[in-house]
């Protein structure tokens, strides 16, 4: 898989410089606000200490009268209203990333989709990108937090700090050693954690999305009957608590070790504190600060161990531990998408195929190789040959789904690597072996296909019928607003009517070529019958391609091409591939009781 970035993240101050544009694009207003309140709360939590020391101080001096008492209230109140405002900019401060965070996390969201909707369809076939989807995810919302926890560090806790600092050090200089004994043993151990937590992360997510899936076996609609009916529920159970086991076992390795570290540096910290209340007491007692100085700086000292510890663990930590998550976020939103700018106009000349070859990523064997062929416009053609030739494969590349590994396919003689992805899949329709069942309505089931196009009630009539949709036969009791799934209080539909429903859906968009992979294969044959019929009549000025393994089927296409292992070994018309006697004519004859 190719990686396009040119800008990595490799530290913090990179994926602060490179996240913060997405993160403040989310709600400018909101951000910059909820900015100018933490920086009002990390002052006023600074101005607490030393209004705290005045008051101290005209407390004793009112005791020893040497002020009045108004003076000693007046500095009281003081204290009150400072205590009152910071508990407002708290709650204030505590709220607003709340909000932001939801808002981003939404924005993001929409852009991770957005992403994942841009990728080659090749990347999914890659296990590692499923990985990274995994990862990503996660790291969505680890990008967020990242964010509000740099600027909580910058807008709140520095300028806290910073108070701080500059206070004691104008008490007593020494006092500045105060921040230091508290800051080293914590951030020592979060530097610790950060490594061991980024490599859990690229241990657990595979082994997390393995315990989803298997989570999936179980209770989702689309396994749970097949898992029940052929006694698989026990099999899955046992798979599911065999990867929670060894995802929780790699996590407590991680975990041990990542305690153990803190364990050894909070006995630090706590010789760090009993140390700065020594100096605190040598002072007082030498006189080298007042009896306000010593209360403010002892009350307030608890308080400055608290704020730096959850600085280190609950900030700083995160962040560090965070960036691994983070980085597969940027990196997955950086993955090289088409890089073409070429405008496809309407498909008007032919699809020509020169030397190509597919390889699946993992895989040493060609799907298919050294393919050449050319469609005309308006031709239709049919791809026949057993399970496992290559039929599917060759419809993907057709259709531009995928890119080839080696060769060139070629739109009215542009290249398909050329053509923009905005415009690749212009006018091109199909209806692929596995089809989805979207759990709306009937109408929507259909329309989904083009949303863009201006809903007409003829358009949707037309493609129903072409499709045997029919609401005199099929159980649509509210016709195109009946809900296809029991769920949520609509009706199940059997495999036949779900076909033609795919049929119709791909019939609807508006489409210049289209193609049909293997599209009849749960409707019976006197039904197939009448689709194919009907099908070669709306398709007779379009391209169409057919994929089927019933040879019968192919006899309405111009030309049908024969796939065998990988390779095109026959092309022609029914009745000539039928007199060269060679691989349709064998397939044809096996299926021929079929057809008398």
């Amino acid at each position: 898989m190719k990686n396009a970035i040119s800008k990595r993240i490799n530290n913090v101050w990179s994926a602060f410089f490179l996240l913060l544009p997405k993160i403040y694009k989310a709600a400018p207003f909101l951000f910059v606000v909820t900015l100018c309140v933490n920086i009002l709360h990390g002052f006023s939590m600074g101005a607490i200490t030393f209004f705290n020391q005045r008051m101290f101080d005209s407390v004793a001096y009112f005791a020893e009268g040497n002020i009045e008492f108004q003076t000693a209230v007046l500095s009281l109140i003081v204290v009150g209203i400072v205590n009152v405002l910071n508990q407002i900019l708290n709650g204030v401060g505590n709220f607003l990333p709340q909000v932001f965070d939801e808002k981003a996390q939404g924005v993001l969201g929409i852009s991770l989709h957005h992403k994942m909707a841009k990728l080659p369809p090749i990347y999914f076939e890659n296990k590692s990108l499923l990985d990274d989807i995994n990862k990503a995810s996660k790291g969505k919302s680890d990008a967020v937090f990242f964010i509000m926890m740099c600027f909580s560090l910058l807008c709140f806790y520095i300028p806290y700090f910073i108070f701080m600092s500059l206070y004691l050090f104008y008490l007593k200089p020494i006092f500045i050693i105060t921040i230091v004994l508290i800051f080293i043993p914590s951030f020592f151990t979060q530097a610790i954690k950060t490594k061991i937590i980024a490599k859990l992360e690229d241990k657990s997510a595979p082994i997390r999305r393995e315990f989803e899936y298997y989570g999936r076996c179980i209770v989702d609609r689309e396994y749970f009957k097949e898992t029940r009916l052929l006694g698989g529920f026990s099999y899955f159970i046992k798979l599911c608590k065999d990867s929670l086991h060894l995802l929780n076992k790699t996590q407590f390795s991680a975990l041990t070790k990542t305690n153990l570290y803190e364990l050894c540096m909070k006995l630090v910290s706590v010789a760090g504190y009993l140390g700065v209340l020594y100096l605190l007491f040598d002072a007082l007692m030498k006189s080298e600060i007042s009896i306000g100085a010593f209360s403010a700086v002892f009350a307030s000292i608890g308080m400055l161990f608290s704020i730096m510890e959850e600085v280190v663990c609950r900030h700083i930590g995160p962040i560090a531990s965070n960036l691994g998550t983070i980085r597969n976020y940027y990196n997955f939103m950086n993955l090289e998408v088409r890089n073409g700018t070429n405008e496809k106009p309407s498909v008007t000349g032919s699809i020509i195929f020169k030397d190509v070859s597919f390889f699946y990523p993992g895989c040493t064997i060609s799907a298919i190789k050294d393919i050449n062929l050319k469609i005309n416009n308006g031709e239709t053609v049919a791809i026949v040959g057993e399970n496992g030739s290559g039929k599917t494969t060759l419809v993907k590349l057709l259709t531009g789904l995928y890119e080839p590994s080696s060769g060139d396919v070629f739109y009215d003689n542009i290249n398909t690597k050329n053509i923009s992805q905005q415009s690749m899949h212009k006018n091109i329709t199909a209806v692929l072996q596995r089809y989805q069942r979207y759990q709306m309505t009937l109408g929507e089931n259909i329309v989904i296909s083009e949303m863009s196009k201006v809903f007409t009630l003829d358009e949707l009539n037309n493609a129903c019928n072409n499709a045997g949709v029919t609401f005199n036969q099929d159980p649509f009791i509210y016709e195109y607003d009946t809900i296809l799934s029991r769920e949520f209080d609509g009706i199940d539909l059997s495999g036949g009517q779900w076909q033609k429903i795919a049929i119709a859906r791909g019939i609807y968009r508006t489409h210049e070529i289209i193609a049909l992979d293997e599209p009849t294969s749960a409707i019976d044959p006197m039904e197939e019958t009448r689709m194919y019929q009907q099908f070669a009549k709306i398709s007779s000025e379009k391209t169409a391609i057919v994929v089927t393994h019933r040879i019968g089927s192919a006899r309405i296409a111009n030309r049908i091409y024969v796939m065998k292992e990988g390779e095109l070994v026959e092309s022609g018309t029914h009745f000539e591939l039928l007199e060269a006697d060679g691989e349709y004519s064998r397939l044809y004859h096996c299926q021929e009781k079929w057809y008398k």
